[in-house]
């Protein structure tokens, strides 16, 4: 699907769709623990989605209701031999190690990008535990023949989280103790507290050591948890990046207490010049002027984008630093997002691991495409509030990965959308 956007303001309330991140954590955990739980607000994008069929393959009987899950769980017993993640880092790398607490023979599958994204972190651990594999020509389809032993794991830190919070899910059902150690500086620190408070709810009990070493007792036991899914940061800033914009935007249900490392984009927006307020559970930012910053995403990737269009649209320079792992997600998000931004006027230069962007007062219209990535594709759609003429984004229809209903959500607070398949 391809839309065309005829800039327009943008003012009402959105609540905020609830945290993928802490979907797909607490969907794992209910479906590993013995009994049942209810998951409530749930969305069901393509990546929770691909999370349920690889937990219902694992053993777990999950039945779907209209934004709420009963999960009926039990330790990984294989109901199924192949798992398709679909389009989701997450889902891959979080279940590999779980799967793996069977011992029996497993499929992995993916599409798309997802086939290209690295899972070396795994293959190296196989390779040191002997277990025997085998890949197609990228990292996915993964064919392995064996279990997870417990033991001592060393991992990169900077590479992605996901691979050291699959290990921390897996590893407490293995019949002995293992211990993660950090090789390099721990990025995304936000994202492994958030599987510790998961993990601790439903009755997993891990030792953090400053980041570095994680203590993980063996023959721990899932305990059934309802829970309630919070709203979403990583979400949250394409509707804040709208608010610096000019847009008058409230976002609804979201924590302001919240553990999520993608709350990050508060302190984010503050720096490119705009106030960002709390009150009453409402989100919103409100800018007069914006103006260049240093931007850091060690800890907040997914912020990139929406992030992007601000610093493009800010006076003077920005510089977005310690950023190389943009370039492993739904796509190259810094040479991608330069490309299409500069077709409307952008000033960014690429470097290796960041951005140099001079800040101009106002985009063009034109043609940009998503490359299939959904946090693109909201991000370009925000950024009409500044453009002097419409913008056509190729393949719009991505935003189903996280927010199948964005672009209906977007013409509910005044934005003129045409759709064409």
């Amino acid at each position: 699907m391809n839309v065309t956007i005829k800039p327009s303001f943008l003012h009402g309330d959105v609540v905020v769709p609830p945290s993928k991140s802490l979907s797909h954590r607490a969907i794992i955990a209910a479906a590993l623990a013995e009994g049942e739980s209810k998951i409530s607000n749930v969305l069901f994008s393509k990546d929770i989605k691909a999370t349920i069929g690889a937990m219902r393959a694992c053993g777990a009987d999950i039945k779907e209701f209209d934004d709420y899950l009963i999960i009926k769980g039990s330790k990984v017993k294989r109901a199924e031999k192949l798992i398709d993640a679909n389009e989701s880092g997450s889902t891959i790398r979080f279940m590999i190690p779980i799967a793996l607490v069977n011992n029996e023979p497993i499929k992995f599958v993916g599409h798309n990008h997802l086939v290209k994204r690295p899972l070396d972190t795994f293959l190296e651990i196989f390779d040191k535990q002997g277990i025997k594999y085998e890949r197609g020509e990228d990292y996915l389809p993964l064919t392995v023949n064996g279990g997870l032993k417990p033991g001592r794991f060393d991992v990169r830190g900077d590479i992605s989280s996901q691979f050291i919070t699959g290990l921390l899910y897996a590893l407490p059902l293995l019949d002995g103790d293992s211990h993660i150690h950090i090789t390099t500086e721990m990025e995304s620190k936000g994202y492994i507290d958030l599987t510790i408070d998961m993990l601790k709810m439903f009755g997993i009990e891990i030792e953090n050591k400053n980041y570095q070493d994680y203590i993980i007792k063996g023959n721990q036991s899932f305990k059934p948890h309802d829970y309630v899914i919070e709203g979403d940061y990583s979400q949250s800033a394409f509707f804040l990046e709208a608010d610096a914009l000019g847009a008058d935007i409230n976002l609804l249900a979201m924590e302001e207490n919240s553990h999520q490392g993608d709350k990050k984009i508060i302190q984010d927006v503050k720096d490119l010049g705009a106030d960002v307020t709390f009150s009453n559970g409402v989100l919103k930012a409100k800018c007069d002027k914006l103006h260049g910053a240093v931007i850091d995403f060690a800890q907040s990737p997914d912020l990139g984008p929406a992030l992007t269009v601000l610093a493009a649209l800010a006076e003077g320079k920005s510089e977005f630093i310690n950023a190389s792992r943009l370039r492993i997600k739904e796509c190259d998000r810094i040479t991608c997002v330069k490309d299409e931004l500069n077709k409307l006027g952008a000033d960014i230069t690429e470097l290796p691991d960041g951005m140099i962007i001079n800040g101009v007062e106002k985009l063009h219209g034109g043609v940009v495409d998503s490359h299939n990535d959904h946090r693109l594709a909201m991000a370009f759609a925000m950024a009409t509030l500044k453009m002097d003429g419409d913008l056509t984004i190729l393949n719009a229809g991505s935003v189903s990965k996280s927010f199948p209903h964005f672009f209906k959500v977007f013409e509910s607070l005044g934005g003129k959308v045409t759709y064409e398949d």
